[in-house]
């Protein structure tokens, strides 16, 4: 299927046809930025570490690879447990974004994806009890070998559809998610719900929120 997307808050971004639309899903479709938030904080507090520097790092990526950057020195796949840990803590402070489940719905069941960073258990939990929609084809973070700022996970997504990836729409709040899609050859298009349209400024398009979005991709969300 095709649909038309108008241009909207995007200079220079004119009318295009997309095959498929392929979601990330912290930022962009769960509100998960203040629960996150708590984690990383509590995190970075128990390793003695910056907590505003490890938070600016996390956008878009796996907790390893965080863990990776900001304490070389300690193990990835132990504190991976620890942050899982202090998630549980958490509970259903991973509601969905406001939109989320009309615009989903608006679309073809078979014409769009999730590509996440995160893991495959926690996000289908979560979007059993915010009510939303999953799709056929969901690409998580240890699914692929390279996790975004790669294209790896874009390009596995596009592939499972069936889609070229340059006739996808991503859609993205964070750098690093901006980054591989606009690796992967796809349209990006931001949402500015965690970062500002100067920093997602790789994207092609830029929306405030979902609905925003809905009237952004045109008829494949009606």
């Amino acid at each position: 299927m095709t649909f038309d997307g108008g241009g909207f808050d995007a200079v220079g971004f004119d009318a295009m046809r997309f095959d498929a639309v392929l979601f990330d899903v912290d930022g962009v479709l769960l509100d998960s930025a203040a629960a996150h938030r708590r984690i990383w904080d509590a995190w970075a507090r128990l390793r003695g570490l910056d907590a505003e520097d490890v938070w600016r790092r996390t956008f878009g990526r796996r907790p390893e690879d965080t863990v990776r950057e900001v304490a070389p020195g300690l193990d990835p796949a132990a504190e991976r447990r620890v942050l899982d840990g202090l998630m549980e803590r958490e509970g259903d402070a991973f509601p969905p974004m406001d939109g989320a489940a009309a615009l989903l719905g608006a679309l073809p069941a078979d014409g769009w994806a999730l590509v996440t960073s995160g893991s495959r258990g926690p996000v289908r939990e979560r979007f059993r009890r915010g009510g939303l929609p999953l799709p056929a084809v969901q690409v998580y973070g240890e699914d692929v070998r390279n996790a975004k700022p790669h294209p790896d996970a874009y390009l596995l997504a596009a592939a499972r559809l069936g889609a070229a990836p340059e006739r996808c729409a991503v859609v993205e709040d964070a750098p690093a998610g901006v980054a591989a899609g606009r690796a992967a050859g796809c349209t990006v298009i931001a949402v500015t719900s965690t970062h500002t349209r100067d920093q997602l400024a790789g994207a092609d398009a830029w929306v405030a929120s979902l609905p925003e979005l809905g009237e952004l991709l045109g008829d494949m969300a009606r």
